[in-house]
């Protein structure tokens, strides 16, 4: 692979830092050490799902030097494909220029993202961030946007660890053709594929019925080891075919990057042995257990690097930092639901007594309150557990509402209400109990307008609006059995 120089539009925007050149010199030497044929230039859009193009080894020096491009309006699509926005018209409706007529935007590579994936062969993978051919950061780039929340935490002296739990469903697929029945076009999903369960569940952390497993866990460790993922532990959870990876804790964008990749590698390798993996939240034939993402969140000392949450008084729990960060993010739980629970089927894991919780209250080492309390004094790993998240969730997004409604706490000195021991039960409001609720949440909240702007929360609340609207005008199967015969 010929050597890449500064010109072209990265260079000649100046969209690059001198970590990307560096590491832009390591992955020529390993594209040419491998023999990669092939490199994919991927985004994540709105909706935490990974786009991306695949390019030819010949064509891989001038798309490093000039990025590549892609309809912007993958950016102004719902969950099913279909474009919410007028982008044929000459009011658009998005807020910004730049999307008239699904114009191009420039997916720009960042070389610390390389990777060689272990299930295809002779193939790279990198993560891009979003700009326009005029060189102007595309605002709807939800990888910018977590980017642009830890710059302004950074100048206020700290930085942000965090640390990730993600279940996740592991299904027998049943392998057959598609039909035309499963095709799906933009608006209409095509039918949901066959499966069958993998593991009888009820057995939380069962080695035997782990060990049923062994060839996925095995393809699991080694293909996200090759990956250079922070893998901690593949567990078996407590419902049928359930499981979680957790990720050791590192800085908020690095482990946003990890999740994206790790739910990436997770289908594949699972789709490689005949099984079919899935992030939602709680799939049919799921017999009732639900999956989340548990994110374990602290803040530290930017120059020092020591936990500005882990409490310096005997008897308190947290910091009074932390304490203004947690009460934060209790006022602006319902608004955030938007971004840590981001579709329609995530808000029926709401529900008591399932080890997720279903109102906004707090507790020590509680894990049926919405934020759980871990640590106390003279443990510098003291942190936020939130656990309202969906494993489908954008991560960008997700740990980006954190820090917005947290630091709001902060800088308005809030107090958390008394910790709940009864989560269940507690004098708290309930979250939101569908995505149009926290939506509506969400543009109701001046503080997440502020941080993010009224156009980029528009515009994802129109998407999401325009999502839950099909939601609810589909005739589900459980009114076609509940009405059709009695009335």
């Amino acid at each position: 692979m010929r050597s890449v120089d500064v010109a072209g539009f990265i260079g000649n925007h100046g969209l690059w830092t001198e970590a990307q050149y560096a590491a832009l010199g390591q992955m020529r030497r390993v594209v040419d050490e491998l023999g990669i044929e092939m490199v994919r230039f991927a985004f994540v859009d709105q909706h935490g799902i990974v786009r991306s193009k695949t390019i030819a080894r010949g064509a891989l020096t001038g798309a490093l030097k000039n990025g590549v491009t892609a309809p912007s309006s993958l950016l102004l699509k719902d969950t099913s494909g279909q474009s919410v926005f007028a982008v044929f018209s000459s009011e658009t409706g998005v807020g910004v220029p730049g999307f008239r007529g699904a114009g191009d935007i420039v997916l720009v590579p960042d070389p610390t993202t390389f990777r060689v994936l272990p299930w295809a062969p002779r193939t790279g993978w990198m993560l891009c961030d979003l700009y326009f051919p005029t060189g102007a950061p595309v605002p709807f780039c939800t990888r910018t946007i977590l980017r642009n929340e830890l710059v302004a935490l950074a100048s206020r002296g700290y930085s942000m660890t965090v640390g990730a739990e993600l279940e996740f469903h592991v299904f027998r697929a049943a392998g057959e053709p598609l039909a035309d029945d499963n095709l799906s076009v933009p608006g209409r999903p095509g039918a949901s594929m066959a499966v069958a369960p993998t593991t009888r569940g009820s057995q939380l952390l069962h080695e035997a019925s782990l060990d049923e497993m062994q060839p996925l866990v095995d393809a699991l460790y080694r293909g996200l080891t090759l990956l250079d993922l922070p893998l901690r532990s593949i567990e078996l959870e407590f419902g049928p075919s359930q499981f979680e990876i957790t990720m050791d804790a590192a800085g908020a964008a690095e482990t946003a990057d990890a999740i994206i990749l790790c739910r990436s590698a997770v289908r594949s390798i699972a789709a490689s042995l005949g099984y079919h993996a899935t992030f939602m939240a709680r799939p049919q034939g799921a017999q009732g257990a639900s999956t989340g993402w548990h994110l374990h969140q602290s803040l530290a000392d930017l120059h020092t690097g020591e936990s500005v949450f882990m409490p310096e008084e005997p008897g308190s729990t947290i910091s009074p930092l932390a304490q203004s960060y947690l009460a934060g993010l209790l006022a602006h739980a319902a608004a955030a639901a938007a971004f840590t629970t981001p579709t329609v089927n995530g808000y029926k894991r709401y529900q008591p007594n399932s080890l997720a919780p279903d109102r906004i209250a707090w507790g020590v080492d509680n894990k049926g309150a919405m934020i759980r309390v871990v640590g106390g004094m003279g443990d510098p790993a003291t942190r936020l557990e939130n656990r309202s998240g969906e494993p489908a969730a954008n991560p960008y997004l997700y740990i980006a509402s954190q820090l917005i409604a947290g630091m709001d706490g902060v800088d308005r000195a809030l107090t958390p209400p008394e910790p709940t021991t009864d989560p269940y039960s507690a004098d708290a409001a309930a979250l939101p109990a569908t995505l149009g609720e926290a939506v509506d949440a969400l543009v109701a909240d001046a503080v997440f307008g502020e941080a993010l702007s009224t156009t980029v929360v528009e515009w994802y609340a129109t998407i999401k609006r325009a999502e839950f609207g099909r939601y609810l005008r589909h005739v589900s199967d459980w009114e076609q059995r509940e009405y059709i015969g009695i009335f």
